[in-house]
């Protein structure tokens, strides 16, 4: 199975991640960091007469390289008790997606898929990041996508997250559930 990385932080390196990065250790991964992409927030036309306009950015690429994956991993900060605004604006786009006449079947080909959410925050997010993974759960079951589990961690300043062991565990673990 192929695994691809949607990385929903803005600092790279940052403490998400370094945590994903140890569950895809030695696992051919491919990464895709949202804030390399343009990416244009949705203007909602699902209703209007002519449909969706063309949008001039970089959406489609994006969705073109994790299409041929069959295991998507989502890492994002926890921003606000959510995920971060990049990764809303990745997720959101899929309302445009799916009337676009050049991905008939993206619906179809993203409920074959299994996912997983890796999300790290610093206001006591094993508790207060439970929503995030809420949405995410309520994301996956209206697409058809299998979600098959998450790691929350902790971890605010640069690098704090190498403290939370417990963290790493769970993201060593999933490491060896991976195939890739």
């Amino acid at each position: 199975m192929t695994i691809a990385v949607i990385y929903g932080g803005t600092r790279k390196n940052g403490n998400t991640e370094l945590l994903t990065e140890e569950a895809i250790k030695g696992k051919p991964a491919e990464r895709i960091h949202l804030t390399d992409y343009k990416i244009e927030p949705i203007v909602d036309q699902r209703h209007a007469e002519s449909g969706f306009a063309e949008v001039n950015d970089d959406y489609n690429q994006i969705i073109d390289r994790i299409l041929p994956h069959e295991i998507l991993l989502f890492s994002t900060p926890i921003y606000w008790y959510s995920m971060s605004g990049t990764m809303k604006l990745f997720v959101d786009r899929w309302s445009q997606i799916l009337r676009d006449p050049n991905y008939p079947d993206f619906r179809e080909k993203m409920s074959s898929k299994k996912a997983y959410v890796i999300a790290v925050g610093g206001d006591l997010p094993y508790l207060k990041g439970l929503p995030l993974i809420q949405q995410f759960q309520y994301i996956f079951d209206f697409m058809g996508i299998s979600f098959e589990g998450y790691i929350i961690g902790e971890g605010n300043r640069p690098g704090e997250i190498l403290n939370d062991k417990a963290a790493f565990f769970k993201a060593s673990e999933l490491n060896k559930t991976l195939r890739g």
